[in-house]
């Protein structure tokens, strides 16, 4: 990895800023209060590019990796906008990313210039009632029509942003897997599928939920939804393996998300510790409120280089499981402290919705269980990185 400024890099977050820069706590407060998708932002974020950055050239894209995908969502959160606009835009840089690298040049041209500009909206089905994070055990099922195409049938929960998508990425059963089988084995039998959310067939409903209300998180329920063949992401069969170029850049992307909060947070703690002043000089220079806010910004900056490496090696074709993990689990670490510390620096007023700080927090402690819990990711670190004995 270079550490030398890189021009380009520098280039991206100064024009996401200025974009976000148009999108004050006013309009991000009444999005999620009143549930509302900001389609103004996405609009405008759509216009400048940055929704395809990280699709190819030759579908329209911007053509940058993965890091540059973080970058633009780090400086989405850490303007104010938090999760409520970051995951407005990233299912489109993360979700699509097995399509790029996996889908047949039909399935790339009928999508991937529309999502590129940002008139294509895009949701994630993996996660199921029954199954949660054991996806080995994921029962809605694909079968064959007779015809060269599948039916679709089973539930999925968590699916974010389908409400507004037209199209679904979705992980289904093909084949069964016998019950005995261990390791990746118990992984087979399982298709991706690019599918349409057609409501005729599918019934999408919100999960009430403590934060980023902006953007939804559905239950989704298939019965007997028709999927054409030529939607088959990539192999029959390796649905999982192939889903893998989804789940390793999510959870870069979501770190990078959490690094933005957690700046928001702590930026929003610093300036109001040095303007309140509490007997006769700002609370800032005591330092029960100055030592917090600079380990939190220490533990903050060491998952954003942890990230910024992850998504180097995704980007270099190099494994980057135990890396893309780490940064997730330090970065939700990080963001949920120093928003928990923004509130203690503002004291009862960080619990008042006016000051926004209690919206960072909110939205910082989803990170802690999504898109996998803190626990799954030492368990994957103790076993796959360490080599420990499997403990569930």
């Amino acid at each position: 990895m270079d550490f030398t400024p890189n021009e380009d890099h520098e280039a991206i977050c100064e024009g996401v800023d200025r974009v976000c820069a148009q999108f004050d706590d006013e309009y991000w407060t009444r999005c999620d209060t009143q549930h509302e998708f900001p389609w103004a932002f996405y609009e405008a974020m759509a216009s400048g590019g940055w929704v395809g950055i990280c699709i190819p050239e030759e579908y329209g894209g911007g053509g940058r990796g993965i890091t540059e995908g973080a970058l633009v969502l780090n400086r989405v959160a850490a303007s104010g906008a938090g999760m409520n606009g970051s995951t407005a835009l990233h299912l489109t840089m993360f979700g699509l990313n097995p399509v790029v690298k996996f889908g047949s040049e039909e399935l790339k041209q009928a999508f991937l210039p529309r999502a590129a500009v940002g008139d294509l909206h895009v949701a994630f089905g993996v996660t199921e009632p029954d199954a949660g994070t054991d996806t080995s055990r994921i029962s809605t099922r694909a079968v064959d029509d007779g015809m060269g195409g599948f039916v679709v049938s089973g539930r999925k929960i968590w699916t974010s942003k389908a409400l507004e998508s037209e199209v679904v990425l979705l992980l289904a059963r093909t084949e069964d897997v016998d019950p005995s089988a261990t390791g990746s084995a118990r992984f087979g039998g399982l298709s991706l599928f690019l599918a349409d959310l057609n409501r005729e067939f599918v019934d999408i409903r919100p999960i009430p939920k403590l934060g980023r209300n902006a953007v939804a998180s559905c239950e989704v329920a298939y019965d007997e939804l028709p999927v054409e063949g030529w939607r088959l992401v990539g192999e029959r069969g390796r649905g999982f393996q192939q889903i893998l170029h989804g789940l390793n850049p999510e959870r870069i992307l979501l770190a990078a998300m959490s690094c933005g909060i957690g700046e928001v947070a702590l930026r929003r703690a610093v300036g109001y510790a040095g303007e309140r002043v509490v007997f006769d000089r700002p609370i800032g220079a005591n330092q029960a409120i100055s030592h917090p806010l600079a380990d939190a910004h220490i533990r903050l900056r060491s998952a954003y280089l942890t990230m910024m490496e992850a998504a180097w090696r995704y980007d270099n074709g190099l494994e980057c499981g135990e890396h893309a993990n780490s940064a997730k689990y330090l970065a939700a670490e990080a963001a949920f402290d120093a928003a928990d510390r923004a509130i203690q620096t503002h004291g009862g007023l960080g619990y008042a919705t006016e000051y926004q700080v209690e919206r960072f927090w909110r939205e910082a402690r989803l990170q802690r269980l999504a898109p996998v819990s803190q626990e799954m990711t030492l368990n994957f670190i103790a076993q796959s990185v360490l080599g420990l004995p499997r403990s569930y």
